[in-house]
């Protein structure tokens, strides 16, 4: 790929997400080229990669007609995050060590995906658990699934629900998706405040696809335990700077 921008690649449970770093070309020194320029999600390809991620990683599917070269891949057990217990989504152990390394602190990082997680990482760089909560959409098809009057939500109802309904909706489509919205936003701050009851200077991180939906509850909640970060390339940043320490394979 001389003279070509890099690319990471996390596959989700749902998404294929990737992030693009500056070209080659445009490269101004050590680190350079890891840095992330952009960053964008897509429906999984149905057919062979146009071009290799420099690095990859998978929580979801990996279907064999994307060719991806196995050689790139990151597991968990490469992720430099101290007591990781092997069954921990790899973008969980890229978010908790990439969020830690910005400042050395102790760090909550919010993933909000098809699940929620919630993962704790103390100062010293290791694991200190988390916690899983069904995400936004999955809570909204469990609830048209699951019931015979509630309806299935089209994944576009988000679409300026906040601005329009506030909290409390007269429609049953808009209560449905404010109170899951409401129910997140409340399972985050009081993670946030349990945590910093016991490790003050605790940061907050929050990234993933319903990150922007959370985020004006989160930052208007009274007492809450914020402020949050909001930084939607986490994982990947966290990707990028785990390919540039080991050694990859020639291109």
């Amino acid at each position: 790929m001389a003279g070509g921008a890099p690319r990471w690649l996390l596959i989700g449970n749902s998404r294929w997400h990737w992030a693009e770093g500056p070209n080659e070309a445009d490269d101004s020194g050590p680190g350079a080229a890891q840095a992330i320029r952009q960053c964008w999600s897509e429906s999984p390809p149905s057919g062979l990669l146009l071009q290799q991620p420099e690095a990859w990683a998978a929580v979801g599917p990996v279907p064999a007609s994307a060719g991806l070269d196995p050689a790139r891949r990151v597991v968990v057990a490469q992720v430099p995050l101290a007591l990781t217990p092997p069954w921990l989504g790899i973008d969980r152990a890229l978010a908790g060590w990439q969020a830690w390394r910005e400042g050395g602190t102790p760090v909550l990082v919010a993933d909000g995906g098809t699940v929620l997680s919630l993962t704790r990482v103390d100062g010293q760089g290791r694991f200190a658990g988390g916690r899983l909560i069904a995400g936004a959409a999955l809570q909204l098809r469990a609830m048209g699934a699951g019931t015979e009057q509630l309806p299935m939500l089209a994944p576009d109802h988000w679409s300026g629900l906040q601005a329009s309904d506030g909290r409390w909706p007269q429609g049953t489509r808009e209560a449905m998706a404010i109170g899951v919205l409401e129910g997140l936003a409340a399972a985050l701050d009081r993670a946030a405040c349990q945590v910093r009851a016991v490790e003050p200077g605790c940061e907050l991180w929050l990234t993933g696809g319903d990150a922007e939906l959370l985020l004006p509850l989160l930052v208007r909640a009274p007492g809450g335990g914020g402020p949050w970060q909001h930084q939607p390339s986490l994982c990947l940043d966290g990707l990028a700077a785990l390919a540039a320490l080991r050694p990859g394979p020639n291109p």
